[in-house]
């Protein structure tokens, strides 16, 4: 299967920054053209530090070809409304070109880190997701607006707030899931899923795809161009010794994932709950560096992808070409020598 390439933004790098540091936002727009130079499919952003909207705004300007995702911006801390016109605006910059990224968020960061209440998240995103379209449907045909919901009540749209319809309306909108009530409503109500880094493709393949067919049967909607995209955990470099440093990092990467009751599910159906509960107490105890030592070479290659640069692009589309639809993937641009080594490994995931 041909694998899209989308970029997550920020950790290509032109050389002007080291890869570690923070993305910077003045570079935003020669990053993006840099990326649709090398022949990636798409451009993501997550909400870490900076607006996700924002900057796929800049994004959007300075490319002409990109797919532009939110990979994933947060969805219960912003009104439904203020996400809908969010991504109407860079529908209409991009022409067409804008995919809603949206998540839930853990528990700990709805109630102390954005101050709101918290409620089960499926249940939630449905109904967050519904008002989103209904409102859109609102602003391109002047349907009546009427979402009423445990979470919603919205039926005001007067022309001064109304945004002119768009050429091409069709906003996609995938959901972040992991666990399976959330796979199921992205099959009733989204175009796609974005696993989380530690869903392994037995774990997409037996656990999720299942899920999101049954939300698809209860809506009775078809899956054709449904999307699946993956953003893998991966150790790369370009050679051994420089690798041995990523496995370090990437094995505490999947020490802290494990540690977290969300992905739990993820680590249970390999058979390593136990792990995962072991690692949980870890971490309320805060004793981050011992974590590491508890993820063997077995665990480790079942949920990261480890290669040296020559090697990367096969493994992941071995890995991952029969299972998903998307694949997030990169390396540092340091130097032209590097461009050129990734320009091939985005060539070789297209064409496998």
């Amino acid at each position: 299967m041909k694998l899209e390439t989308l970029l997550p933004l920020g950790k290509v790098d032109p050389g002007l920054r080291a890869a570690e540091t923070p993305l910077d936002i003045s570079r935003v727009g020669a990053d993006a053209r840099l990326v649709e130079e090398m022949g990636y499919d798409g451009l993501v952003t997550e909400e870490t530090k900076d607006d996700p909207y924002v900057i796929m705004a800049l994004a959007a300007q300075a490319t002409t070809r990109l797919k532009l995702t939110t990979g994933v911006a947060m969805a219960f801390p912003r009104s439904p409304t203020i996400t809908a016109m969010s991504a109407w605006s860079l529908q209409r910059l991009s022409m067409g070109r804008f995919i809603l990224g949206l998540g839930s968020q853990v528990k700990g960061h709805i109630q102390r880190r954005f101050g709101m209440t918290w409620s089960p998240p499926g249940p939630w995103m449905r109904e967050y997701v519904l008002a989103v379209r209904a409102i859109w449907a609102t602003w391109q045909t002047g349907a009546p607006l009427e979402v009423k919901g445990e979470h919603y009540n919205i039926n005001l749209m007067v022309p001064l707030f109304t945004p002119a319809p768009l050429e091409r309306p069709d906003i996609p909108v995938h959901l972040a899931a992991v666990n399976p009530y959330m796979c199921q409503v992205a099959g009733e109500v989204a175009d796609g899923i974005r696993p989380h880094p530690v869903c392994t493709p037995k774990y997409i393949e037996e656990v999720m795809l299942p899920a999101v067919r049954k939300g698809a049967a209860k809506t009775s909607r078809k899956l054709d161009g449904f999307a699946v995209c993956v953003k893998p955990l991966i150790a790369t470099a370009p050679d051994q010794n420089a690798l041995d440093k990523a496995i370090r990092n990437v094995r505490a990467r999947v020490a802290f994932y494990a540690s977290t009751p969300a992905y739990a599910a993820a680590f249970e159906a390999h058979g390593f709950g136990e792990l995962a509960q072991n690692l949980a107490a870890y971490s309320r105890a805060q004793r981050w560096e011992e974590m590491p030592k508890f993820i063997t070479d077995q665990i480790l290659h079942t949920y990261a992808t480890i290669g040296t640069w020559d090697e990367i692009a096969d493994k992941l589309q071995a890995r991952y070409g029969h299972i998903v639809t998307h694949a997030e993937f990169s390396i540092p641009v340091e130097s032209a020598a590097n461009k050129a080594r990734l320009i091939k490994m985005v060539e070789r995931l297209h064409t496998g």
